[in-house]
């Protein structure tokens, strides 16, 4: 019985977080399908200054990166929406513990998140021709990515309180983070100091876990495997101790 009732919470909270997400499908439409016009009208640019094999890696791994980070709207609405709502003092009259509701809300984002990162390297692959020789490597990268995004956005919902901060948030933020990163374009085609802050990015970590696990590169894959999970852990840390008063129960926002 202990254990059976947090599971049958947990399972309730997926399917009306779930549904939630497919009542208003515009923003996880558009996380979708704009990554693939972004690459088809850049990847020429990409091509010309770094020929066809590196240019179409550049290409996919910068559109997956800045994209993703994009869709922090998506992971933080979900708990904002409860907010702004007002069906958060309805969750606080629960028996919910922070961990449940934070796994509740990131079970249907995850799928989201890896169901578009996916489409980018599917789409990658099957039209401009992207080689994918370690897809296990890729999949631990795109795991790993995805638990700091859900982090992150777990963090940033629980922290703003209007839908204008978090829009500001995750457009200033995922640029600021993919630029610094050398998502969109190389570190070594910015200035210095560029190269000096961007390890501080979770999107350089990411970007750099990608091109390795493309080029069957292991250590590097695991080096920024694990600094994308420490950074997931800590973002989910702070989110849930925010959550959580005295009494281990979810507090006013």
């Amino acid at each position: 019985m202990p254990l059976r009732e947090p599971t049958t919470r947990l399972s309730a909270l997926v399917r009306h977080n779930a549904l939630l997400m497919l009542r208003e499908p515009g923003p996880l439409l558009s996380r979708m399908l704009l990554p693939l016009a972004f690459m088809t009208l850049l990847r020429p640019l990409y091509l010309a200054a770094q020929g066809r094999a590196a240019g179409t890696q550049q290409v996919v791994v910068g559109t997956l990166v800045t994209f993703s980070l994009l869709a922090l709207s998506i992971a933080g609405s979900a708990i904002l929406a409860e907010r702004l709502g007002r069906t958060w003092d309805r969750l606080r009259g629960t028996p919910l513990h922070p961990v449940e509701l934070l796994l509740g809300k990131a079970a249907p984002v995850l799928v989201a998140l890896l169901a578009q990162q996916l489409l980018i390297i599917g789409f990658g692959a099957g039209v401009f021709g992207l080689g994918l020789p370690h897809p296990f490597l890729l999949l631990g990268v795109l795991l790993s990515w995805s638990g700091t995004l859900l982090g992150l956005g777990a963090l940033i919902g629980v922290l703003v309180r209007s839908m204008g901060e978090l829009s500001a948030a995750y457009d200033i933020g995922g640029m600021l983070l993919s630029s610094v990163g050398g998502a969109l374009v190389p570190l070594s085609e910015l200035p210095a100091w560029v190269a000096d802050v961007a390890p501080v990015s979770p999107g350089y970590w990411a970007t750099r876990g990608l091109h390795a696990a493309l080029d069957g590169d292991t250590h590097t894959v695991v080096t920024a495997c694990g600094t994308l999970l420490g950074t997931a852990l800590v973002c989910g840390a702070l989110a849930s101790i925010r959550l959580r008063g005295r009494s281990s129960r979810l507090v006013a926002l």
